[in-house]
């Protein structure tokens, strides 16, 4: 019998280290990280990766993977309206890698939208007995919360102030014209007392000056005439350059000036961003 012949195995190369590859390879690795881990874990081995972190590629990266309508025509939009890193330096991240740490298109922006962590996040100004918190009356469709915040027999106030670039937004973006900011509230009356209700929503620049406004002032609830929430909303569009702040301020009271907390039900507030596709 002839000898078998022998194949001696070809040593494997050995592994290549990620901080021997080419900046634009390393990039693609790092799209791959979930943004979180970027920013904790990955910003952190090296100055390199720190580099590639806080640059804007790896994040552009992350925003074409997603083929959402949405998500291609916030792309495109991020290409001709990219961030000026020199307005970086008040935020401890780039623009838009905290846009997609905060991921804030079509989330709720208002903190505590139904009272169920009591008054935070809220200026709030007491009348009569003053804001209470308690139980919905009737299921509103949506609330992270079956509570509602309740007025008394003097008008009651509250306000939030929604910093759009600290949620994520970031300020080209809302210059852009293609940004859409949605606005919406619950309120409503006890069946055995009336209440009035105000709502006033305004834009405000990085001075907090008043750029545009909504207002919405339904009639008086009378009193035994109905039970439960209702909806009101609207949608700012072309609103201009400069935008930074949303101020959110609901008032209500009853209309039989009694002891306790028989006004406006006000309840699942929300500011949501959006890009307009059309």
């Amino acid at each position: 019998m002839g000898a078998r012949s022998s194949r001696r195995l070809q040593p494997a190369d050995p592994p290549m280290a990620l901080d021997t590859l080419p900046p634009e390879l390393l990039v693609q690795v790092l799209s791959h990280v979930p943004p979180r881990g970027l920013v904790t874990q990955c910003r952190l081995v090296c100055r390199a990766w720190r580099d590639v972190v806080d640059g804007p590629t790896v994040w552009l990266l992350h925003l074409a993977r997603d083929r959402s309508a949405e998500g291609r025509a916030l792309y495109a939009l991020a290409l001709r309206c990219l961030p000026n890193s020199e307005e970086d330096e008040e935020f401890p991240f780039c623009a838009l890698a905290r846009y997609c740490l905060r991921a804030p298109l079509g989330r709720n922006l208002i903190f505590n939208s139904c009272g169920e962590r009591g008054f935070k996040g809220w200026e709030v100004e007491h009348g009569g007995n003053g804001w209470a918190v308690e139980k919905n009356l009737t299921l509103v469709p949506g609330a992270p919360s079956q509570t509602c915040f309740v007025t008394s027999f003097e008008w009651c106030f509250k306000r939030q102030l929604v910093d759009l670039v600290m949620e994520g937004v970031w300020q080209e973006l809302l210059d852009s014209a293609q940004i859409e900011i949605c606005v919406a509230d619950w309120w409503g009356a006890r069946e055995n007392c009336g209440c009035v209700y105000r709502l006033r929503v305004r834009l405000l620049d990085v001075y907090e000056n008043e750029v545009v406004k909504f207002s919405a002032s339904p009639n008086p609830v009378l009193q035994w005439t109905e039970r439960g929430c209702r909806q009101v909303s609207h949608v700012f569009t072309n609103f201009g350059k400069g935008i930074r702040y949303v101020s959110f301020e609901q008032y209500g009271r009853d209309t039989r000036s009694w002891v306790g907390h028989y006004g406006a039900l006000v309840t699942h507030s929300s500011v949501k961003v959006r890009i307009r596709l059309s």
